[in-house]
């Protein structure tokens, strides 16, 4: 069996996972100005770090916003068009032992969809992830470097940002423990730490997707959350689902390649694929 190839081509990092004889070989990511740019960028880098050649590729399995730009076959090698929504869907299932779940895909935007092994259905979607955090940091502090806002987040203090309900009342409302965000940002000032206003910025926009996700599909009787995306890079994301845990009375877990899950999923959906002529 030859090498399958999948590819999530973002706005701007395209990702690339590998399957050779159905085991998932180390993925990789590549950042470039234009998406067909990183496309051909990442496979013809990863082609040359695994030591593959052309005539091994037995598919090309392309995803993501810049799949759109594509319409020609990668290297002439067999290449298909994957929904993103299938793929993210695809790969978080994939990525888990859960029979039902609901994957959360955070990226420049994110969105949910219900995966369970008859169904998958995208439920909608919101206007947070990793566009607005940098975004919100170029504007606040200057930066819109993932790694610098990242660095900056780990020593800062959410305490310093967000109003909690520790700060509004003594006592435990009901249903909501002391610790529980009452309002992002409430507490910043002009004199705010940089730490500080970073560490405000990835809390607010991980805690309010992950929160959107829960509330969207509450009425579906799923428990199982599955985060994937890049912004499960942030460790603020593991503090989050520890706090969710007992808010929401849910699971949520970020699996091994959760930030290559789209990748993943389109070369295990590439079977409701549209191959490229």
């Amino acid at each position: 069996m030859g090498v399958r190839i999948g590819i999530d081509i973002g706005s701007s990092t395209t990702k690339i996972a590998a399957f050779e004889n159905g085991v998932i070989s180390e993925p990789m990511a590549v950042r470039a100005d234009t998406q067909v740019a990183s496309l051909y960028g990442a496979f013809g880098q990863y082609l040359y770090e695994s030591g593959l050649s052309l005539t091994e590729v037995e598919g090309v399995y392309i995803t993501g916003a810049g799949s759109k730009y594509v319409d020609k076959k990668v290297y002439d090698r067999p290449t298909y068009k994957v929904d993103e929504f299938v793929a993210a869907g695809t790969g978080g299932y994939y990525l888990t032992d859960k029979k039902e779940a609901i994957v959360i895909s955070m990226g420049t935007g994110s969105f949910f969809v219900k995966v369970t092994e008859n169904e998958m259905k995208h439920l909608g979607g919101v206007g947070l992830g990793g566009g607005t955090i940098c975004g919100l940091s170029r504007v606040m502090l200057n930066t819109g470097d993932f790694k610098e806002i990242a660095a900056l987040s780990k020593k800062g203090r959410v305490s310093e940002i967000d109003l909690r309900v520790a700060d509004i009342s003594r006592e435990k409302l009901p249903g909501l423990a002391l610790d529980v965000t009452a309002s992002n940002f409430a507490k910043a000032g002009a004199q705010t730490r940089p730490e500080d206003l970073a560490a405000g910025i990835v809390h607010m926009v991980l805690e309010n997707i992950c929160q959107t996700g829960i509330l969207a599909s509450a009425h579906m009787g799923i428990r199982d959350y599955i985060l994937i995306g890049g912004l499960t890079r942030f460790f603020e994301c593991r503090q989050i689902i520890e706090a969710f845990k007992s808010l929401w009375d849910v699971s949520i877990s970020i699996p091994e390649y959760s930030d290559f899950a789209t990748a993943i999923g389109a070369v295990i959906a590439g079977g409701q694929a549209q191959e490229i002529q």
